[in-house]
């Protein structure tokens, strides 16, 4: 069986992408490949990696990474994973499916580091949910 190559994007590609690979890579590792991009490229949010290290997947070594490097790639999936990427998005020729999944930015909450860590847990639960829903089920069921 060919792995399902998936892209996600969002603008610093710091967190809500960062974590959508993560997710996916762990697990979805057999069926898909995983990347992430953004708009700029800054660096891994430490939220992002405590959140999803709390969930046994290591994002630590992921890097921050622009979109330019994978507009020439084959996608079966690109997904943007905030409203700001979903605008500035280019056209991706070499994509099969482009969808739009909104999620709130992580790092601008406010409040106190548990606070903010919080909504890191939020939003990372909330990719897995639809990595699981909207990937597993319709891009590459099970087998």
């Amino acid at each position: 069986m060919t792995k399902k190559r998936v892209l996600f994007l969002c603008t610093h590609n710091s967190a809500r992408s960062q974590m959508a690979e993560g997710l996916l890579r762990a697990a979805g590792g057999d069926r898909f490949e995983a990347f992430s991009a953004g708009t700029e490229a800054t660096h891994v949010r430490p939220q992002a990696i405590q959140a999803m290290r709390e969930i046994g997947v290591d994002i630590s070594g992921q890097e921050s990474k622009t979109l330019e490097r994978y507009l020439h790639e084959p996608f079966d999936a690109v997904i943007t994973v905030c409203d700001d990427a979903n605008e500035a998005c280019p056209v991706f020729f070499g994509a099969k499916e482009r969808l739009h999944w909104s999620f709130p930015d992580p790092s601008k909450a406010l409040g106190s580091p548990e606070e903010r860590l919080a909504l890191y847990r939020g939003v990372r639960d909330a990719i897995r949910a639809r990595i699981e829903a909207d990937l597993f089920m319709t891009l590459a069921p099970a087998t």
